[in-house]
């Protein structure tokens, strides 16, 4: 039997990009059960976009907004998992555009007492204009990515071989770097974490702080290499000038959680479980009158 799977995007005033990595999820070879938009405060236009795309969307599509009130990557996640009714929830960003067994590989690989921590391929400036205007990414080992970006992930290729990645996910290397961008383990893990940390606002360290706590729990982090491959569009950074800065509030955070081995947050998920008690509507289901005429999004 199937594992029922929540594909988890979050997206901030991008729907250029956003209608791409849909697109990109429309190419599953194994779609997931429902698709969870995690909006961090955008204008009407996202909304737009996705009313068009659910028109004949092949899956559920839900979008569950917050206020934009800076960036709070933490709460606007919290709210989309609280929301999401799969077993298993596999994490991306509103930036990346997906292999077509991106979610076929992380359903293959999951296994219970881990979760799974993908990378990225950078587009090149060129790259992405060319995505962006609709073309379909390929992977394979001599595509024009840009293999030196400083971007916390240590890719060299894009190579998709699922007997590789099962191997390296069994190895004890797990890496050392975390990105929520392409993330995924069991829903009953996160729940028991208490999602991501509300405290941690502005770019930077939510991710490291949540599996941190996984980890704490007795859970082990297994690496996604030659499998879940997706593409991260360019754009400008809203990182700090030093990420790593020691002294910064959300490191402050981290620092603790390390020092006293948390396992779950007190400012998480839980926050939203009356408020979604019910999921938001799959979008798919409103009235077509509604749903304006599909048409392209202007970058």
């Amino acid at each position: 039997m199937a594992t029922p799977c929540t594909l988890l995007v979050t997206t901030y005033n991008w729907p250029q990009s956003l209608q791409a990595v849909l697109a990109s999820v429309r190419r599953q070879t194994t779609l997931p059960d429902e698709v969870v938009i995690a909006d961090d405060g955008s204008r009407d236009d996202t909304r737009e976009l996705l009313l068009r795309e659910a028109g004949d969307f092949p899956t559920a599509l839900r979008h569950v907004w917050q206020e934009d009130r800076g960036f709070r990557a933490a709460s606007s996640r919290n709210r989309a998992l609280a929301a999401s009714r799969g077993d298993y929830i596999v994490m991306i960003d509103g930036d990346m555009m997906l292999h077509p067994d991106f979610v076929a590989d992380h359903l293959a690989l999951a296994q219970p007492g881990s979760f799974l921590q993908g990378g990225r391929i950078q587009a090149t400036e060129a790259w992405t204009r060319r995505l962006l205007a609709g073309a379909t990414p390929r992977f394979h080992p001599f595509v024009a990515a840009d293999f030196h970006a400083q971007h916390g992930d240590d890719r060299h290729h894009a190579i998709h071989n699922l007997v590789l990645a099962r191997k390296k996910a069994e190895s004890r290397n797990a890496g050392s770097t975390v990105m929520s961008c392409n993330l995924s383990g069991w829903r009953e893990d996160i729940v028991a974490a208490n999602g991501f940390d509300e405290r941690m606002e502005g770019y930077g360290s939510e991710d490291l702080e949540l599996d941190l706590r996984l980890r704490n729990a007795g859970l082990r982090r297994r690496r996604l290499k030659f499998a879940g491959l997706a593409v991260h569009l360019m754009h400008c950074t809203r990182a700090p000038v030093n990420p790593e800065d020691a002294e910064a509030p959300n490191n402050c955070i981290l620092r603790k959680t390390a020092e006293t081995g948390a396992t779950r947050c007190e400012l998480g998920m839980d926050r939203y479980a009356t408020e979604y008690a019910t999921p938001p509507p799959d979008l798919r289901t409103l009235s077509p009158a509604a749903i304006p005429a599909r048409t392209a999004v202007a970058g």
